[in-house]
């Protein structure tokens, strides 16, 4: 049993790259939707769709070939939460990549955030 769903959601997307599978999926969650949502948005990912499966919602992520070399990092995890105030916001492999931000207005990117003028805890680094 895992205790980091969106660790697990990372390192699943991670694998399915480097043995060049299509798709993937990951159990549902609001969370994991709205990282999605975020790496479609940058084009780290084509697209991501729910799906029921019995009793429970999976989500099937389809991967951009072109990514192969992708890097997803998870920062804040369980036992030690990083948070960054809005004037450490700085970009990722001078803007190549993007860095996850849960904020008070929900999540998004670093730019977003440093655009709107607030920090929150990192979640992840994709580049």
């Amino acid at each position: 049993m895992y205790t980091d769903p969106i660790a697990d959601m990372l390192t699943r997307i991670r694998n399915a790259i480097m043995a060049h599978h299509e798709t993937v999926t990951v159990p549902y969650s609001k969370i994991k939707e709205e990282i999605l949502r975020i790496m479609k948005a940058n084009k780290f990912i084509n697209e991501y769709a729910d799906e029921a499966e019995g009793s429970h919602k999976l989500l099937r992520i389809t991967l951009n070939e072109e990514r192969v070399g992708l890097t997803l990092t998870r920062v804040s995890k369980p036992g030690q939460r990083i948070y960054l105030k809005k004037d450490k916001l700085k970009p990722l492999k001078s803007g190549l990549g993007i860095r996850i931000l849960s904020t008070s207005k929900g999540l998004m990117t670093n730019s977003e955030a440093k655009k709107q003028n607030i920090g929150g805890e990192l979640i992840c680094e994709i580049s």
